[in-house]
């Protein structure tokens, strides 16, 4: 890993008032270290880790990516019940999910048009409204 990337990782860490720990460095540096926005899951960062020869487990990778969410550094994008995607774009935006190769992108958000929600039920306001469209190659 490059002293930009770990520089990189540190500052986004800062912003959130995270403590820079050996594991949490190493997660935020491969995150965001290029400056590129990217979409991963805990065993696809935990892989990257490894391979880059960090000694990190995946239970340290599940726990670090649930502090950066509650941090306000990713988004969690749930796909179905069993598989999440860490994004670390986190503004309101839509997905394509890829069903062919297991993959979430970004869609463009300016040609996304929702006209009209639902009213809440009695008691409840909406938190958030995620768009996730899912794509597959055509036959």
């Amino acid at each position: 890993m490059s002293d930009t990337q770990l520089e990189i990782g540190t500052k986004w860490l800062a912003t959130a008032g995270l403590r820079p720990t050996r594991q949490r460095l190493t997660l935020a540096s491969l995150l965001v270290g290029d400056g590129h926005h990217r979409h991963v899951t805990a065993e696809s960062l935990f892989e990257a880790a490894k391979g880059g020869g960090e000694s990190v487990s995946l239970a340290t990778v599940y726990n670090t990516l649930r502090a950066f969410c509650d941090a306000g550094l990713l988004q969690e994008v749930t796909v179905d019940g069993s598989r999440s995607y860490f994004d670390t774009n986190t503004h309101d935006h839509p997905h394509f999910f890829w069903e062919d190769d297991a993959r979430l992108s970004d869609a463009p958000s300016d040609q996304l048009v929702i006209a009209q929600l639902p009213d809440a039920p009695d008691g409840a306001e909406i938190a958030s409204v995620d768009v996730i469209i899912r794509l597959r190659k055509k036959a």
